[in-house]
């Protein structure tokens, strides 16, 4: 089994509050892994361990094989933040050109062709001021996925956009996926986890429970996803 991540007893403390309390992960190369928990779970800190932006407290992460941080290994890792992180004074398209640069992509075909990609051809010469909510939500997909990354960190990606929108990340998603990048989707919207090939219960910086869709219906003898987290979270079925 070859992983595209890993951890090992990962821990982040700020002062006295445990935010990441000793979570271990194995997310396989290729699939769509979710984290899911409520806001304040710590699912962001997590995503920030993993990209090096924080210090662990204690353990370690492996991204694509290397030991964090490493800013080489950056270069095939897309991250995308859950605060839209653009510079508002520029295009769309100056931004996907400035994050390609960053990741040494110069190719201007590669960048019009992912601006075409999420679907914001008609919209690339706008300022980021401009943008709706949604498109800002998009151009920061494109500027994530431009330098065609091994693994994609999204930080709740689909917060506070459409349906229709929510629909066509997810089609993204899947798409990077079947193109051989591994996903990792920060959310608390249960719906989407059927969209996942495995997910991750966290709750209070702890991972609760894992495995597929199926799996976690069956094992906590629930009707639905979210009775099973809320029984996992109360410890009444076996976690392991």
């Amino acid at each position: 089994m070859t992983y595209a991540l890993e951890t090992q007893s990962l821990v982040k403390q700020f002062g006295k509050l445990t935010a990441v309390a000793g979570i271990d992960l194995r997310i396989r190369t290729g699939e769509i892994y979710g984290l899911l928990g409520p806001n304040g779970s710590g699912k962001t800190t997590l995503i920030r361990l993993l990209t090096g932006i924080l210090k662990p407290s204690g353990g370690s992460v492996t991204l694509l094989g290397e030991k964090m941080p490493n800013k080489e290994v950056m270069l095939d890792v897309g991250y995308m933040t859950q605060a839209v992180a653009l510079y508002e004074d520029l295009s769309v398209r100056e931004n996907v050109s400035f994050f390609a640069s960053m990741c040494n992509v110069t190719d201007p075909e590669r960048i019009d062709e992912i601006i075409d990609f999420v679907e914001m051809g008609d919209r690339k010469k706008s300022l980021v001021r401009n943008l709706s909510g949604g498109m800002k939500r998009r151009a920061s997909l494109a500027c994530a996925l431009v330098h065609k990354p091994d693994l994609l960190l999204l930080d709740e990606p689909t917060v506070g956009i459409d349906p229709t929108l929510r629909v066509a990340f997810w089609e993204y998603f899947r798409q990077a996926a079947n193109a051989g990048c591994t996903v990792v989707v920060s959310s608390h919207v249960m719906d989407e986890a059927q969209r996942c090939d495995r997910l991750g219960f966290i709750r209070s910086g702890k991972l609760i429970a894992e495995g597929s869709y199926e799996e976690l219906i069956k094992r906590a003898q629930a009707s639905s996803l979210e009775e099973a987290f809320l029984r996992f979270a109360s410890c009444k079925v076996d976690i392991s």
